[in-house]
């Protein structure tokens, strides 16, 4: 028998974690790991107490097409991302990886060229996260050193989306 590897096996837990999301667009699904150890999960949902884009059953952002990547103010929900660093403790992320995989709703396919939002890249870099792993294919992934995002400032050239 031969065995996943160790990438693809966190990133087939972040794609079972992705399910549990509430976007009627692109649901995500994002898990911490440290020293081998899963630290955290999380995956796209309004925050605690609000109603889901699938419990009011339209999306904002949709009805007003705003492209991906762009003014995420306007959206309902926390990110994976967000809601994993959010689950977690500081100290357990430091040197960690995240792993993240995004899916479409309307077709069930990845998400092409997915990455982490601005504001996303923003909190990982704060939270000590060494590294991002995402999830191109079933079997490929793109690994992202964290450190990348900090001497390659996109806010500082204006860059939208991702």
């Amino acid at each position: 028998m031969q065995r996943r590897d160790k990438h693809n096996y966190y990133l087939d837990i972040a794609q079972t974690v992705c399910e549990r999301g509430t976007c009627l667009r692109r649901n995500y699904g994002a898990i911490i790991v440290h020293n081998d150890e899963i630290i955290s999960t999380g995956y796209v949902g309004a925050p605690r107490g609000r109603k889901n884009c699938s419990d009011l059953g339209y999306c904002i952002r949709q009805q007003m097409n705003i492209p991906r990547g762009e003014r995420y103010e306007m959206c309902r929900s926390v990110h994976a991302e967000a809601n994993a660093i959010i689950s977690a403790s500081r100290r357990d992320m430091i040197g960690a990886t995240l792993y993240l995989v995004g899916i479409e709703k309307s077709t069930g396919e990845l998400v092409a060229n997915s990455c982490c939002c601005a504001m996303c890249k923003r909190m990982v870099i704060n939270s000590g996260i060494k590294e991002v792993v995402i999830r191109d294919t079933n079997d490929e992934f793109r690994i992202i050193d964290v450190n990348d995002w900090i001497e390659n400032d996109e806010s500082l050239i204006g860059q939208k989306g991702y």
